[in-house]
């Protein structure tokens, strides 16, 4: 999972783009990037390294992003290890030029590879997921070289991607000289969406993964990409919409449980709006097992719009009694696990004045490893807790995810092949609730989801040995393994 966005029509495009991927910043803290087009000078500009977006662009290197079109990423790591080559945005020079940032998984690699490499004489530079996705679209491209009907020969070629390219992605690409692009995969599992302003007699447009972005820039949330569709927005500010694929949505529910920021909306349906309908549907399967409990408390941060309506429902008193180190990155994104337990240790603080004594309706928005859960659980009892119950917003999640939010491994998750008495046991709770699918389903509002790593439902088929075997020797679509825990 990354956060992209993506801006055309506004003067020095890419320093506006700085804003904009604080306001994405959660989706990913590996890395950062911009690259700008300049219309005038015909010129590209790209700056991209590791880090948090503020450690990455210094003032000297924001100047340099000159031009009205640019694209922005924020990077969130997925399987391997970090290489600079496969930063985000990634550039061909051939057909037009083109620039391209990508927010999911390919789950063909391999196989799309092999067709670029036997089929169309192109070879790979880096493992990153989005030079395929940058490829297929070059490919396409530069065997309908006609600039006049340049938006429907993009539409035909993006239509092959689709077709060849398996998995979870949204996409957003500049063509130089030309315009700016964006599309869906034909399952609409990765969130995209489109923004607007007046200007003029027409519109700047931007593309960005979550709606605050627009906010931020000032603009106007317009509507969501459509899953499979592509748009393009020309140099004039004309807009171009391709209804490429007709497939039924399956939106990824982590969206709404875990990753998006609260601001945000998608399909319709308000993060915050969500997450305060799955608390309170959550305090009915809590009371339904007779927990006796003084007090509910969120783990922070996205679980507490669940716990306060959850608290509101039970008649409870809410409390904060988990301090979180607002200077430590979320510990999902380590991967190495002695650091990743250090960091949980540092992340969060008991408040003991609250804690001793009482008997804990602890609220948490998914429990995936476990190993988060555990510690927090034995934080509260060293506390002096009498009891710790523990409340999850998400399902059971028992299966791996091979769209982005990689847990590939299903052995590396607490419910994978158990039971929820036998994982109460294993975090070590007076008692457990994990939120039904249906009920989830409920809560978001929304019947058609992917909730494959619940269910093993999966949208777009995957050969789960070849995945992981690809993905032992290839870095996925945005990097090294990031899971919450």
């Amino acid at each position: 999972m990354c956060g992209v966005v993506g801006l055309i029509g506004e003067d020095k495009a890419g320093e506006k783009l700085y804003p904009a991927l604080f306001a994405l910043q959660h989706r990913g803290q590996d890395a950062a990037g911009i690259l700008s087009y300049d219309f005038e000078r015909t010129q590209f500009h790209l700056e991209k390294d590791l880090g948090l977006v503020e450690d990455v662009f210094s003032p000297e290197r924001m100047q340099q992003l000159k031009g009205s079109m640019a694209i922005g990423h924020t990077r969130y790591s997925t399987i391997g290890t970090v290489d600079k080559e496969d930063l985000q945005p990634l550039f061909l020079s051939y057909p037009y030029g083109i620039g391209m940032i990508h927010n999911g998984n390919v789950t063909n690699y391999d196989e799309v590879v092999d067709y670029l490499r036997k089929g169309k004489l192109r070879w790979t530079f880096s493992h990153n997921d989005l030079e395929i996705l940058l490829h297929m679209t070059a490919v396409g491209l530069g065997a309908r070289k006609d600039s006049q009907s340049l938006p429907q020969n993009l539409a035909v070629a993006i239509k092959e991607l689709l077709e060849k390219v398996q998995g979870a992605y949204s996409a957003i690409g500049i063509l130089a000289d030309h315009g700016l692009f964006a599309f869906c995969d034909s399952n609409g599992i990765r969130p995209l969406l489109l923004g607007r302003k007046k200007n003029g007699d027409k519109y700047s447009y931007c593309f960005a993964s979550e709606k605050q972005v627009f906010f931020g820039l000032g603009y106007e949330y317009w509507r969501d990409l459509r899953p499979g569709e592509l748009v393009m927005v020309d140099k004039e500010l004309n807009l171009h919409s391709f209804q490429l694929t007709e497939k039924k949505p399956r939106p990824c529910m982590f969206e709404w449980i875990y990753f998006a920021g609260s601001e945000t909306e998608w399909h319709g349906r308000p993060v915050y709006e969500v997450r305060l309908n799955l608390g309170k549907i959550l305090a009915e399967e809590c009371k339904a097992k007779g927990f006796e409990v003084d007090l509910v408390a969120p783990v922070p941060d996205t679980s507490r719009a669940a716990a306060c309506s959850l608290a509101e429902v039970l008649r409870k008193p809410y409390r904060e009694v988990l301090i979180k180190n607002r200077y430590v990155q979320r510990s999902f994104i380590i991967n190495q696990p002695e650091l990743r337990k250090m960091m949980v240790n540092l992340k969060l603080s008991p408040v003991q004045s609250e804690i001793r004594g009482k008997k804990i309706l602890l609220v948490d928005d998914s429990i995936v490893r476990g190993t988060t859960s555990a510690r927090i659980v034995r934080l509260l009892r060293e506390a002096g807790a009498e009891k710790v119950y523990l409340a999850s917003t998400c399902p059971p999640i028992r299966h791996p995810c091979f769209y982005g939010i990689d847990f590939p491994d299903g052995e590396s998750l607490v419910a994978h092949q158990k039971t929820e008495d036998e994982v109460a046991k294993i975090l070590e709770v007076d008692g457990l609730v994990f939120l039904p699918l249906e009920r989830l389903k409920e809560g978001i509002g929304l019947s058609s989801l992917c909730s494959a790593c619940v269910d093993g439902d999966y949208p777009v088929p995957v050969a789960t040995e070849k995945f992981m075997n690809t993905r032992k020797h290839n870095i996925g679509g945005n990097g090294k393994s990031e899971v919450p825990l």
